[in-house]
């Protein structure tokens, strides 16, 4: 059974050894709307970032994870009481997607990594799950871009982590409302569309294929290979 204390004393715990051990700053708090449905998108660097993700935002915060990390009954019920969900990359994971829905239709605020996976250092390209989320449920999303945790590896150092970290917190924005379903392109174009709102709020070494002002040609071959 899910334990309620433990996402509260979780982040405060988190933010206390950011305090002390790390140059922690967040920015752009103001952004984050109080209430409402919203879908939380950010770079994804290291296995801190949820944690961090979750002690900066001033909303309680869900997030869906990969299975593997839910290893036995006891990191399951943390994980669970936290926030997380088993999410299995392999396939389309109905089970999962229906959850996420669930959570943004009851107003809640949902935390997605559209890139799927750890990028440190640099983006990579997005998977299409947080544009599915938003077009489906027309919720918010809010941009967030993190630097800093790249350098930390082990999901143990969440207890110690060091360095100069920051979460710069973007504006709210809207994905449009198509009619019909929408093809590949299209969905290709507003993931790259809600990764360059990420990109605005990194430094240009961070921003990976989302490179503020490269030549676009470079995503349109990657489009075209999704394609192909």
């Amino acid at each position: 059974m899910a334990t309620p204390w433990v996402y509260p004393v979780s982040n405060f715990v988190q933010r206390a050894t950011l305090k002390l051990f790390a140059d922690y700053k967040v920015e752009g708090k103001e952004n984050v709307p109080p209430m409402g449905p919203l879908i939380v998108v950010a770079n994804h660097q290291s296995y801190v970032d949820p944690p961090l993700l979750a002690a900066s935002i001033p909303r309680r915060l869900w997030f869906p994870a990969k299975r593997e990390v839910f290893r036995g009954s006891l990191v399951s019920w943390f994980l669970s009481s936290y926030g997380a969900f088993p999410v299995n990359r392999q396939g389309s994971d109905v089970r999962a997607y229906r959850w996420v829905l669930d959570k943004v239709n009851r107003d809640d605020a949902v935390a997605i990594f559209p890139e799927g996976t750890r990028s440190p250092g640099a983006m990579k390209r997005a998977t299409s799950g947080a544009v599915q989320i938003a077009l489906k449920t027309q919720a918010p999303l809010l941009p967030v871009g993190i630097t800093g945790t790249e350098r930390i590896g082990h999901w143990l150092r969440v207890l110690n982590p060091t360095g100069r970290i920051r979460v710069n917190v973007g504006t709210v924005f809207s994905l449009p409302s198509l009619e019909g379903r929408p093809n590949k392109e299209v969905i290709r174009s507003l993931a790259d569309m809600v990764m360059g709102r990420i990109a605005a709020l990194l430094p240009v070494g961070y921003q990976g294929v989302y490179r503020l002002g490269q030549d676009a040609a470079s995503r349109e071959s990657g489009a075209a290979e999704d394609r192909g």
